[in-house]
Formats: C-alpha cells, sequence, structure tokens
C-alpha cells in the first residue's frame, strides 16, 4: 500500500523547469564560445544543484578556479533570473486538483535541486506549502531526502513513489528502492524506455499508484 508521495518540483509540479534552462543559457552567455556546452550539461544533470553545475561549469568547460564567493554570486544571479518568473508559472495540469484531493490520504513531500529558502518562498507564494509534510532542498542529495523520509515515518521502500523528470529523480529513487514515475516531458523522453511508470501530467498520477499498488 502506498503511503507516501515524493515529488521533484520543477517539472513536476511547477510548469518551470524550461525558465532555469533559459536562465542558465543568461548566466552562460558571458562565455560565448562555452555557452552551449554550458547548457547542455545542465540539460543532461537535471535536478541537481545548481551550485554543482557551476562548479562542473568553471572547472571543466571554462578552466577556470571556482570557489564559494564565485559560486555564491552566480547563485544570486541565478535567482534574480528565476525567482519572479517561477512564482508565476502555471502548475502541472492536474497538480492542485491531486494535492488538494489526496492530501490527507498519503503523506506528501517535495524533493529539489532548488536551494531551501527558495523552495519553501515559492512553495509558500504558490499557496502549496499547507500540503506537504516536508520541503527539502539542495542542502540535501535526492537520496539522502528519501532516506530521512523512508526513516521519520518508518516507511518500508514499497510505500514510497517518487515522482520526478530527471535522471538523478529515477537514479535517487532507484538507489533507495522506492518507486520511480516519470513526468514526461519533451525534455526527457529519452528516459521513457529506461523508466516502469510514466505519467504525461498530474492528472494521471492517482490511477498509477492504484497500478502500482495503491
Amino acid at each position: 500500500m502506498i503511503k507516501a508521495v515524493i515529488f521533484d518540483f520543477d517539472g513536476v509540479l511547477v510548469e518551470s523547469a524550461h525558465i532555469k534552462t533559459k536562465a542558465f543559457g543568461e548566466l552562460f552567455s558571458r562565455w560565448p564560445d562555452k555557452a552551449d556546452e554550458g547548457v547542455a550539461f545542465h540539460l543532461k544533470n537535471m535536478g541537481i544543484s545548481r551550485y554543482v553545475k557551476f562548479k562542473y561549469f568553471y572547472e571543466n568547460i571554462i578552466s577556470e578556479r571556482y570557489s564559494e564567493e564565485i559560486g555564491l554570486k552566480l547563485g544570486s544571479e541565478f535567482s534574480d533570473i528565476v525567482l519572479d518568473e517561477i512564482k508565476m508559472a502555471p502548475f502541472v495540469k492536474g497538480a492542485e486538483t491531486f494535492l488538494d484531493n489526496f492530501h490527507s490520504k498519503y503523506s506528501f513531500y517535495i524533493a529539489s535541486g532548488t536551494p531551501d529558502e527558495e523552495l519553501c518562498e515559492i512553495a509558500s507564494h504558490k499557496g502549496i506549502n499547507k500540503y506537504f509534510d516536508g520541503i527539502f532542498g539542495s542542502s540535501l542529495t535526492k537520496a539522502e531526502i528519501i532516506k530521512n523520509i523512508l526513516g521519520t515515518e518508518s516507511l518500508k521502500n514499497n510505500m514510497v513513489i517518487y515522482v520526478g523528470d530527471a535522471a538523478s529523480d529515477k537514479e535517487a529513487a532507484e538507489g533507495m528502492g522506492v518507486h520511480f514515475v516519470l513526468r514526461v516531458t519533451e525534455e526527457n523522453r529519452d528516459l521513457r524506455s529506461k523508466c516502469s511508470y510514466e505519467i504525461s501530467d498530474l492528472t494521471e498520477l492517482d490511477g498509477k499508484i492504484k497500478e502500482i499498488g495503491e
């Protein structure tokens, strides 16, 4: 029986993944001959912390020294680009209805690569924080978040579903032995053949939970 659902945020609850892709392109545009490579790395590693991507870009793409100070500066610029736009972004179809209809039946959590404070601010602005037993950002890896949820709730692995849209989501879920459901988008169609369960939006999630084993 499924007792908990963990959601990635961008591209799963809110149609905001493209906003962050555009922001990486804008940040990296100061290195015109390297920007496309930086965006490509982001697209291959969606769902992980932006700071990991900044570090990789500096050390492996432009071959410059990276520091915490540089990361904080880029992070601040990135937030300035995306924050208001994500607050205004539409929900994934069915998200609000699913959360409202089923929050008393399942424990809900968010596991995101977005910084914790920013994630909580967005969730509060969009009025969905009330539905979640925990909202977790990039201060922990997604595998660590899942592990903590399993321990806190005393849940067996097969009682938990993780809904994500990136390879990093799939790897975290499968690494911790919980069910993974792929929210299919134009950017992740290459993952479809590797996933047992998929949905096009959250109007299909209730049926998918029943298929997995309510």
